[in-house]
């Protein structure tokens, strides 16, 4: 087996890039990924030992650990976005930095915290996600990186997408180190 490079260790399944046009399968398949994704990461770590969660996944790279609260971080951001941008006409968004949270002293935590918070918030997004209509995943929230527009159904892709970059992660670390 090749050694990956630093490139494919940090985008295990490459960035994401939308599609030129995001019909409702996109829509319901992302959906499903959000809603399947709390109880696919559980299983991915639920038997790693405190070791295996503080082994970064890739040289330079957070820790299992960080991974697992980042994807929570990240998720309820994300969240409130869709909420932002559902009852505000066309917000800035506030942008984070994801690097400084990851060093914060929760990062430190168990990661069940992380785990049952993820589940309960991907079930409330999902509720959410079911009962906006198709004009409604058009409206755009303005990210401050490059102004750049970004429209709900883009964004319920990019976080399909961030949940299987992160799984890829963990569970190529997992198989690197025979850990499965």
């Amino acid at each position: 087996m090749n050694t990956p490079t630093l490139e494919e260790l940090q985008y295990p399944i490459g960035k994401f890039t939308a599609p030129e046009t995001m019909t409702r399968d996109h829509i319901e398949n992302w959906t499903e990924a959000l809603k399947t994704f709390p109880l696919r990461l559980e299983r991915l770590v639920a038997d790693l030992t405190e070791e295996q969660l503080d082994t970064p996944y890739r040289p330079g790279g957070w820790t299992v650990r960080q991974v697992v609260h980042h994807l929570y971080d990240s998720h309820t951001n994300s969240y409130v976005r869709f909420k932002w941008t559902l009852t505000e006409d066309t917000p800035m968004i506030k942008a984070y930095y994801e690097d400084r949270w990851a060093e914060l002293p929760d990062m430190a935590a168990p990661i069940v915290l992380s785990l049952r918070a993820l589940e309960a918030l991907h079930a409330k997004w999902v509720y959410l996600l079911k009962g906006v209509s198709g004009e409604e995943l058009q409206r755009v929230f303005i990210h401050p990186a490059g102004q750049k527009e970004v429209s709900l159904a883009e964004n319920i892709g990019i976080y399909a997408w961030h949940c299987d970059h992160h799984y890829a992660h963990i569970s190529n670390l997992l198989k690197r180190n025979n850990w499965v």
